[in-house]
């Protein structure tokens, strides 16, 4: 039967990215670049989706699949957007999803798309996909896993007006599909790999290493984009207006732009401060980013929030939940 072994989350990634846009001022020079970024990011987060729509419309076979699973490979780590294991073979997916007129130029290894009579360079999907097949054969085999075949599918997450392929290259089709027409080429997959090259107990083994060794990526988002702590805008930001304006009173948060009254909208904020700074915070950091006097008050919506902590009293450290 198919089994999503690892299932596809929101990256932080794009958590982070939100972050940084809320609380960057609309007319910091990274402001834009941010943007775009985050724009590419959940476009290649929506074809990913589109992509599992299809893997889960897959027959009741013994199809295992990780979704966005990130091994490691020495000092390194490498990242498979989807990755399906059966006992006849295993298979790299590679989702890409972008628009326009694309063109396989194989001469110098890269995609170019065409829209609104721009052209844009892409970095060859072709070119990743071995690459991460050849990661994935030499982890294997680090960890001594008899040879299993691995093949790569590069899945058009939204399917673009025109494919064109440099002269001489038609065979990239053969690895080159819309999302559509994924389930089609894993059961050429299955015809070609008739024979099983691994048993259930390997398939076992294997699915507890991988699942063991996936090691979500971080990073430090402001340094990744040359923005300095000093920008970031702090306090609590209204639900209703965006306005970083809100002020703890009574018991609640009152903003002084619209009005509006909340219970929680430090909640969101201390969210940030955990995907922009640092995934732990004291109570003196807590009052300082929510603009905060008294230790008393941080110490009550600290405590309602039930978050793991370490130490005691003044030297107890709060720590971000899993996601």
């Amino acid at each position: 039967m198919l089994l999503i072994a690892k299932h596809r989350t929101l990256p932080v990634s794009i958590l982070k990215r939100e972050a940084l846009l809320r609380r960057l001022p609309a007319n910091h020079p990274k402001y834009s670049v941010v943007e775009g970024d985050l724009y590419k990011r959940k476009a290649g987060f929506r074809g990913e989706e589109e992509v599992d729509y299809y893997l889960r419309q897959l027959p009741g076979k013994n199809h295992m699949i990780y979704q966005d699973i990130r091994l490691p490979n020495g000092s390194d780590h490498f990242q498979l957007d989807t990755l399906l294991v059966c006992r006849n073979f295993m298979l790299v997916i590679e989702v890409k999803n972008i628009s326009g007129t694309l063109y396989f130029d194989q001469s110098f290894n890269q995609l170019i798309r065409t829209q609104n009579g721009k052209e844009e360079s892409f970095p060859d999907p072709i070119l990743q996909a071995k690459l991460q097949r050849w990661k994935l054969s030499e982890w294997l085999q680090y960890n001594k896993f008899e040879s299993i075949p691995i093949e790569y599918l590069i899945v058009m997450g939204k399917s673009p007006g025109i494919v064109k392929i440099s002269p001489g290259s038609e065979k990239i089709f053969q690895k080159v599909c819309p999302a559509s027409n994924i389930l089609f080429k894993i059961k050429e997959l299955e015809r070609y790999y008739s024979k099983e090259n691994i048993s259930l107990q390997v398939l076992k083994k294997l699915n507890k290493l991988l699942l063991k060794s996936h090691c979500p990526h971080d990073m430090d988002i402001l340094r990744h984009h040359s923005v300095a702590d000093k920008d970031i805008i702090t306090g609590v930001q209204c639900p209703s207006c965006s306005v970083f304006s809100m002020e703890r009173r009574y018991g609640k948060w009152y903003c002084q732009k619209c009005n509006t009254k909340s219970k929680d909208a430090h909640i969101q904020s201390l969210n940030d401060y955990f995907l922009l700074f640092h995934p732990s915070i004291t109570n003196q950091q807590f009052r300082d980013f929510h603009h905060i006097t008294s230790i008393h008050t941080a110490c009550k919506l600290l405590a309602k929030l039930n978050l793991p902590h370490t130490g005691i009293n003044k030297g107890r450290v709060y720590h971000q939940p899993p996601f």
